[in-house]
Order: structure tokens, then C-alpha cells, then sequence
């Protein structure tokens, strides 16, 4: 399978301000370091420390820019307000953080005069991080107004108005227009989407051929849901698409490797650090109904296998009396404590022993019940393929897609997860957990959705 990072292209915005801040942070605290000590500083744990806590928070909270309609907002004093009171938190997180490390593992004799630089370091760090942030949100919606995002389909009036629909709900910065094989410009340059390539009229690829030597972008269809939206509709892909292997994750090659070493590390860490969470969850989902606080479920693994998971029960204990049934968004069979577990997504925690057996994985397409699936296979095409990978605590469609609660929703979620198939790697997972951490935190995505969906690219 190719190694492929398409994802990275549509973050070159929040790679960007991540490194800009990671190296103002390192730089200033370099100079500052050496000006008040008189010497360079070394590599050390505590400056690891200070760097991870700064930029990770910031990425979850939301300080950096990503590619949703948010970017396109006018410089408001809501605005810079908020990314005052964003890195406010930051700051005092990161103070806080440090100076616990440093009660409990300094042995410095200099403690006192570190923590004399440190503040005026977190304070100049702030203050300088504002202004850069400031300035690269300026630089891309100066960029944006200047080249538009505007893409012209050429095409059926049934695929334009599908696309439509698609783009509606991504919120994506993007516009859509139709255009007729016959109006395509030949003078001018844009961004042009055609259905497939083959079976056009000759005049239509001549002109795109030419639009495309005079610098325009043409994509197919295919290639365009890829790259702008990030995902692959089923009912877009033909057979002759699945065959070419694209959708294969060979089992042995270094990705999967990496995937399986960083499931059995990751889950084992993640259960010993949520033991205390798991135990006071028990504890109230006890008291709140006096049930039992797990509960197991059959769900379809790799390879169309049946494996059993286990979560905390966050349903009364006969919410299935009259069968499997889809979850709702106002669900009366979700006990007060479960809905708390479900919008914090701790009811999953107990998934992390499937995770070390091998039955599931961290980052996969989300495992259904069987009663579903057998549905699922027969109404959505292509929907066998997300069976050829482990199935996921987390996944491309969960971080991306609010709690798939429908027919339309699983077909929706399959997009993404075939995406995830396509584009599989290491780093990929990575990203997915991080935004998965930020979903957690915000306490979003986590519901089923009966209105529009929200997208981001962050």
C-alpha cells in the first residue's frame, strides 16, 4: 500500500502556527535562559514538560487555526478576546503544571531564582504568541480573499446538486458553482471538478487540458471528495475503484507494526491513569439505579468476526426488552449518570482490555452490532470494507462525524472510515487521537445528530 499524507496538505495552516509557536517558545526561552543564568540551557525534562503542556492545550482549546468557517470570521474584539482569555488558560495551566513539577522533583538549590525567570518567560511567551497568532490569522484571510475558493463542477445536475449537499454540512470555506461542459473558459484559470475523465466529450477535455497548462486545478470527482472534504462517499465509488487495492491494509508492513505497538502501550498507560475514573463511575452508576455497572454486547470485528465488548452501563438495565434498537439524541433510556458518561465518552474506557486482547484497536472504524450490520451490508455499498481493519475506540468518522444514529448516518460514517482505509498510517492515528483528546475535553460529537452536521479540519 502507497504511503499517503493527503491530510497533511489540508493543515498546513495548523502545522504552520504549531510550529511558529513551538519555536517562539524554545527561542525565547533560550535567550531569556541564558540573559538571567548567564549560560545556554540543557535539554531537560522540565523544558519537554513546558513545551508539550503549551502546545497541546493550545490545540485543544482551540488557539491555533484550522480549516473550518471560523477562519473566514472579521477581526472582532470577540475575536481577540477570546484568544486573550484562551491563552490566559495556557499560561495558568502551564505555571501551575511546572511549579507542581518542580515541589515535587526539584532538587535545584536554585529553585528560587528559576521561578523568578519562569514567570517573566510565560508572560513574554504569551504576550509574543498573541501576536503571532494574531498575524497569521490576518495572513490567511488576506489569502483567502485574494485566490477565493471557488471550484466550478462540470457535470450532471444530479452529481452538482450531491456535492452541494455534501458541502453544506462540512462547513467547509468552499463555494460550489455548476457549470456546462460547453461553458467551460479557456481565456481564464480556476478550479475545476468533472465526474470521471473517461467518457467526456473531446472538445470538454481539450479545454480542461488547456485550462490545466495555463495553471488551473482539475480533479475528478473522486479526487476532490478526497482532498476538500476527506472522505469518499460509497455511492461514488465503483467497483473498478475497490479493485485497484487502494482500500487494502496489508497485515506485516511497518505501519501495522507501529499500530499494534502503540495499541498495547497506549491502552495498558490509559487504563492504569483512568483506574480512578472507572471506579468512581462505578460507584454512581451503582448508586443512581443499584444495576449492574457493566454491561457486554456482541459487536462485528475484523474480518466480519463477532467479538464481546464491555462499557459502563449508561442505559436502564431492560432498555432492550423489545430488541436492538438505534439510539436517539433524546434517548429516555439513558440514566442520568450515562448521559454524563456518554457526552465525556468514559463509558468507552472499559473497551481498553479489547484493545490489549487484539480484539480491537485504539484508532479504527467504530465496530456495529451484528443485527445492524446485516442491514447496513445490504442498503449502503461497500460497507463490507470497514471490516478489513480492527475496528476502533476512536476513528476518521467519530472525529469528524457527530454519533451515527440512522441508516444515513452509518453511510455518512462509512465515507470517512474509507478514507481512513485509503490513507492509513501511523501518523494519521496520531492525529485522530489528538483530536479525539480535543472532542473529549469540549465534550462534543458525542450525541446523535438529527440536524446538520458540523465538520472541521483541525
Amino acid at each position: 500500500m502507497q504511503f499517503r499524507l493527503p491530510w497533511i496538505l489540508s493543515r498546513k495552516r495548523l502545522i504552520t502556527s504549531v510550529l511558529l509557536d513551538g519555536g517562539l517558545f524554545v527561542t525565547l526561552y533560550c535567550l531569556l535562559y541564558q540573559w538571567r543564568f548567564d549560560v545556554w540551557p540543557a535539554l531537560s525534562l522540565r523544558l519537554g514538560l513546558l513545551l508539550t503542556i503549551w502546545l497541546l492545550v493550545s490545540y485543544v482549546i482551540g488557539r491555533y487555526p484550522s480549516g473550518n468557517t471560523s477562519d473566514r470570521l472579521n477581526f472582532g474584539w470577540s475575536f481577540i478576546a477570546k484568544q486573550i482569555v484562551e491563552t490566559g488558560f495556557v499560561l495558568a495551566l502551564t505555571l501551575g503544571i511546572t511549579l507542581l513539577h518542580i515541589w515535587l522533583f526539584g532538587r535545584n538549590p536554585v529553585q528560587a531564582t528559576f521561578r523568578s525567570f519562569l514567570i517573566p518567560f510565560l508572560a513574554s511567551l504569551g504576550f509574543l504568541s498573541l501576536m503571532v497568532q494574531f498575524s497569521l490569522r490576518y495572513l490567511i484571510l488576506t489569502q483567502q480573499q485574494r485566490q477565493g475558493l471557488l471550484w466550478s463542477y462540470v457535470g450532471s445536475s444530479e452529481g452538482y446538486q450531491r456535492l452541494q449537499q455534501m458541502l453544506r454540512w462540512s462547513r467547509l470555506p468552499v463555494q460550489l458553482q455548476h457549470v456546462l461542459p460547453e461553458q467551460v473558459p479557456i481565456a481564464s484559470t480556476g478550479q475545476f471538478v468533472i465526474d470521471r475523465f473517461y467518457d467526456q466529450p473531446q472538445a470538454l477535455l481539450e479545454a480542461l487540458v488547456l485550462q490545466q497548462q495555463q495553471g488551473s486545478v482539475v480533479l475528478n470527482r473522486l479526487d476532490w471528495c478526497e482532498i476538500i472534504l476527506q472522505r469518499f462517499p460509497a455511492e461514488l465509488l465503483q467497483k473498478s475503484d475497490v479493485l485497484d487495492g487502494e482500500f487494502l491494509v496489508p497485515s506485516g508492513t511497518l505501519q501495522s507494526r507501529l499500530k499494534r505497538a502503540g495499541d498495547v502501550s497506549f491502552s495498558a498507560f490509559l487504563l492504569l491513569l483512568t483506574s480512578p475514573l472507572l471506579l468512581i463511575s462505578a460507584l454512581l452508576i451503582k448508586l443512581d439505579d443499584g444495576g449492574p455497572v457493566f454491561y457486554s454486547q456482541i459487536r462485528t470485528g475484523l474480518e466480519a468476526k463477532p467479538y464481546k465488548i464491555w462499557k459502563l452501563r449508561s442505559m436502564r438495565t431492560n432498555a432492550e426488552q423489545m430488541g436492538a434498537q438505534w439510539s436517539s439524541r433524546a434517548d429516555s433510556r439513558v440514566t442520568r449518570i450515562g448521559a454524563f458518561l456518554r457526552r465525556t465518552r468514559l463509558d468507552e474506557l472499559p473497551q481498553l482490555w479489547c484493545v490489549l486482547t487484539g480484539s480491537m484497536s485504539l484508532i479504527g472504524p467504530r465496530p456495529e452490532r451484528p443485527e445492524f450490520d446485516l442491514q447496513l451490508v445490504q442498503q449502503i455499498p461497500h460497507y463490507a470494507l470497514r471490516h478489513l481493519i480492527r475496528p476502533g475506540l476512536s476513528g476518521w468518522a467519530q472525529v469528524n462525524y457527530p454519533y451515527g444514529a440512522s441508516v444515513e448516518d452509518s453511510s455518512n460514517k462509512l465515507s470517512y472510515d474509507l478514507y481512513y482505509l485509503k490513507n492509513f498510517s501511523f501518523l494519521l492515528d496520531l492525529l485522530i487521537m489528538f483530536k479525539t483528546i480535543r472532542l473529549v475535553f469540549n465534550a462534543q460529537g458525542s450525541l446523535p445528530e438529527n440536524s446538520k452536521v458540523h465538520t472541521t479540519y483541525s
